[in-house]
């Protein structure tokens, strides 16, 4: 088990198997997209590897394999497989957008994936568009069906964004009514790749006023341990909302995970710096003592919270990396 210097358990890492996306979603990287790193740069599956099986060691328990869009790596089942083999390893999620996942829905169901979170931010073709830049919700959609048809739990995450989406919360709420899907709405963050710090007037209380508006009975129902995120439920429907603080950030003082990126930095917040080059260490023959040695350090010096974090900042400017970059 291991525990941070603010006595919060750590057993769940976010690995980001890389920085490519297929999308172009203006709140996480410009339209022209951002520098992609040659591939010698990332992490490979074998240090991926690696690295987990020194984590579960310490007591790492769950995996979210997130980008990008991980479905663009070549191999990805291959690694889910040996992932899987891991001592240690309980749980394996992932994060995609849902455009290359089909084909592989047989197989993560007998991979025994835990659950799929989809990035999906408006049911409106338009709207989709306008906000990934590719006319792409079909395939997501179809995708959405696919995972429910295998039994696979879902999650639908939105970002919430004004002008942009917000007449889509009630649409994607209706979702829950026949679906046991988890619709999570996201508070807009500055991990566009450009520096532009949102306005943030759809947050947590806009966003929960916006429901009950439309639904006057929805009720909070019980959060599970370590959530990000507030969870709701329109009485009678089979599924639940949840609302994630993401900008306004006020699940801190639970937060149970860390962050490896494509290029192997380590984040221990979100809004942080990288605390250590895991890639580095692996190329230049550290041990796995080494390794774990360095991995606990990081952890006993994690940050209160992400605004901490962020003013922990080594250069005085606005967080302003791509999500696609550093892991959704």
């Amino acid at each position: 088990m291991i525990i941070d210097n603010h006595g919060r358990e750590l057993n769940y890492v976010r690995l980001a198997v890389t920085d490519r996306c297929n999308l172009r979603c203006f709140y996480c990287m410009p339209a022209e997209g951002i520098d992609y790193l040659p591939k010698k740069q990332l992490l490979s599956y074998e240090e991926m590897e690696r690295s987990l099986r020194v984590l579960a060691r310490l007591g790492i328990n769950k995996v979210r394999i997130t980008g990008g869009e991980p479905f663009l790596r070549k191999d990805l089942i291959s690694f889910l497989r040996r992932v899987r083999e891991i001592d240690g390893i309980e749980e394996i999620h992932i994060t995609t957008n849902g455009v290359l996942t089909g084909p592989y829905i047989p197989e993560l169901k007998a991979l025994g994936i835990k659950s799929i979170n989809l990035s999906l931010d408006s049911l409106d073709r338009e709207r989709f568009f306008k906000i990934t830049r590719r006319d792409e919700l079909h395939k997501v959609m179809q995708t959405f069906y696919a995972l429910l048809e295998h039994d696979i739990r879902v999650k639908i995450n939105a970002v919430v964004m004004e002008g942009q989406n917000t007449e889509d919360i009630i649409p994607l709420t209706q979702l829950t009514k026949d679906y046991p899907v988890s619709v999570r709405f996201i508070e807009e963050m500055p991990f566009n790749g450009g520096g532009i710090t949102p306005t943030l007037n759809w947050n947590f209380l806009r966003i929960l006023n916006e429901l009950k508006t439309e639904f006057p009975g929805i009720a909070k129902i019980a959060d599970g341990a370590n959530s990000t995120a507030n969870h709701y439920q329109v009485p009678g429907y089979l599924g639940n909302v949840g609302i994630i603080a993401a900008f306004t950030r006020t699940f801190c003082g639970t937060c149970n995970r860390i962050r490896i990126t494509s290029q192997g930095g380590l984040k221990t917040c979100l809004y942080g710096n990288d605390v250590l080059n895991v890639k580095d260490m692996l190329r230049s023959g550290a041990s796995d003592e080494k390794l774990t040695a360095e991995l606990v350090k990081a952890f006993g010096s994690r940050a209160k919270n992400g605004f901490e974090a962020e003013e922990n900042r080594q250069f005085i400017l606005p967080v302003f990396e791509s999500m696609s970059a550093i892991g959704g």
